[in-house]
């Protein structure tokens, strides 16, 4: 986690991007999207950027067009990672233990609102948080993009359908780990998996691509295809 591949490209951060709006959750100020009235929730949580990155919350809007609830919290508690701050020590107030306790509150919170199915989608340091998410029934899919801090025990653990897009080019997780990770899953024919890796492409690609690069949103926009195309099959 300390590489600099999990902090390359930061995003311009606004908290007024978005066509959604930002409501308390929980305890949380969260970005929200989608109709209100859905039945069906997807928790989508950041990379240490955190909730206020426009291409998260883009995609936050581009899933909530397919009739879902998306909510984003701010589990940084207003503390994203910026350049300016060291890592190793920022990530000490921010680990995604605390991250998972979150994350289980903001499923409880959807889950009083009279949601009946959740599915989950992590970024690199929020990859983690769901794959924990996914070891047991609070959320009924997982997928994880280019993911940071999971092991390959974890997946000895997982038992919500999970996807994982992985990049060519990660030293974080790179795609020998996530074959371990694949390895793993396949011993586990009760939970439905996919894999995927994507060529020619780094860490973070999914939601740190520059939108003047044509051939960087072709790349990201394929991986949020596959990540809506797996929460569509079991949120429902």
């Amino acid at each position: 986690m300390s590489g600099r591949e999990c902090c390359e490209n930061p995003p311009a951060l606004s908290s007024s991007s978005g066509n959604g709006c930002v409501l308390q959750l929980g305890s949380f100020n969260t970005y929200i999207s989608g109709p209100s009235t859905s039945k069906l929730a997807i928790l989508l949580v950041s990379d240490v950027y955190g909730y206020e990155a426009p291409n998260l919350r883009k995609l936050a809007d581009k899933v909530a067009a397919a009739g879902y609830y998306v909510v984003a919290p701010d589990f940084f508690y207003g503390d994203p990672y910026t350049m300016e701050k060291t890592l190793s020590i920022w990530i000490q107030s921010h680990g995604t233990a605390k991250g998972f306790e979150d994350a289980k509150q903001v499923v409880a919170a959807l889950k009083d609102k009279g949601i009946s199915a959740i599915g989950a989608a992590g970024f690199c340091w929020g990859a983690k948080v769901v794959t924990e998410l996914s070891k047991s029934d609070y959320i009924q899919a997982a997928v994880l993009l280019h993911p940071s801090l999971v092991k390959v025990d974890d997946f000895k653990e997982v038992k919500a359908p999970i996807a994982i897009l992985a990049a060519e080019i990660d030293k974080i997780s790179p795609p020998e780990l996530i074959k371990q990770f694949e390895e793993i899953l396949s011993s586990k024919p009760e939970v439905d998996k996919f894999v995927k890796f994507f060529p020619g492409v780094k860490h973070g690609w999914t939601v740190r691509y520059n939108v003047e690069n044509k051939e960087a949103v072709q790349h990201a926009e394929e991986a949020h295809r596959d990540m809506l195309d797996w929460l569509t099959k079991y949120v429902k």
